[in-house]
């Protein structure tokens, strides 16, 4: 694991940016930047504007290293390049910004209130590509619809055991347990998920480290045992559907938890926008959500 990569994922003020949509996501993402289905006619075209949209928002001035601690990649995007180079090599060369894979392949269906992630049987293959890019540390998602004590456990102990596989291939797992924020007793989910997260925590070897991706919770600082526990590198905060607005003012309540927004940190940019227009939205759109990770 890169160290000079580690001290700034670990201790730098800034935020992580999720670039990371993928198959499914990709049409909605592209329609809010204003591009609609008609202008791509198959899945390599769609993947190739999404490249373009992130090309964009990587290459543009604001960001770097300064207040965008690392970026979340979807595969593609890492196998892509950006004037020629490779892309995570790009972002920490030339941004200093430090690079992320999102490795899962999505959620399994609804059982006992909670979704797991579906099997990746080719993980291993996939770990060693991400080593070989130059890739730091990876993100996966599970989601929580509702306050099971099983199904919260069983989405806790599955991202734990792909969270130690990823440590054995040298790089740093983000753990995403999202708890749905229209989920009728989240406050009760993020309970549960509290105590199953610490549990798994205490039983991790001595001087391991993992990081955690949750959804803003609704009493502020309630996972501040999770920013203050050793095995944490990092607690990081999914927007999940709030208004960057909504997310920038629930983030600020809590203390040591950083910003890793996907569509609260795109929202208002567009493709019909000029370079001078999208570059000025999106460094207001940084600056605010630094500030509030760095409030928190």
């Amino acid at each position: 694991m890169n160290a000079e990569m580690a001290k700034q994922a670990a201790e730098k003020d800034g935020f992580i940016a999720a670039l990371d949509q993928s198959g499914g996501s990709t049409p909605k993402a592209l329609r809010l930047y204003g591009v609609e289905e008609s202008a791509y006619s198959n899945d390599e075209e769609m993947f190739g504007l999404i490249h373009d949209m992130r090309t964009r928002i990587i290459k543009s001035p604001a960001f770097t290293g300064e207040k965008v601690i690392g970026a979340i990649l979807f595969e593609r995007t890492m196998d892509g390049d950006i004037d020629g180079t490779p892309t995570a090599e790009y972002l920490w060369n030339e941004c200093g910004v430090v690079p992320f894979l999102k490795i899962d392949k999505g959620l399994a269906d609804e059982e006992n209130g909670v979704q797991v992630m579906k099997p990746n049987p080719d993980l291993d293959k996939l770990l060693q590509k991400a080593v070989s890019k130059g890739i730091f540390g990876t993100k996966m998602r599970s989601n929580i619809n509702s306050a099971n004590a099983g199904g919260i456990a069983a989405v806790v102990e599955q991202q734990f055991e792909v969270g130690k596989q990823i440590l054995a291939a040298g790089l740093m797992p983000i753990i995403e347990p999202e708890v749905n924020i229209n989920a009728p007793d989240k406050a009760e989910a993020e309970d549960i998920l509290l105590a199953e997260i610490t549990k798994q925590l205490d039983a991790l070897p001595e001087g391991t480290q993992v990081m955690l991706k949750l959804t803003l919770p609704e009493t502020p600082n309630h996972y501040k045992p999770l920013v203050d526990h050793p095995a944490v590198m990092r607690v990081v905060a999914l927007s999940g559907g709030y208004s960057r607005e909504d997310s920038n003012a629930k983030l600020a309540q809590n203390t040591g938890v950083i910003a890793s927004f996907s569509r609260a940190l795109t929202e208002g940019l567009s493709a019909q926008q000029s370079d001078e227009e999208f570059n000025s939205m999106l460094a207001e759109t940084i600056d605010a959500i630094c500030e509030a990770s760095k409030a928190g």
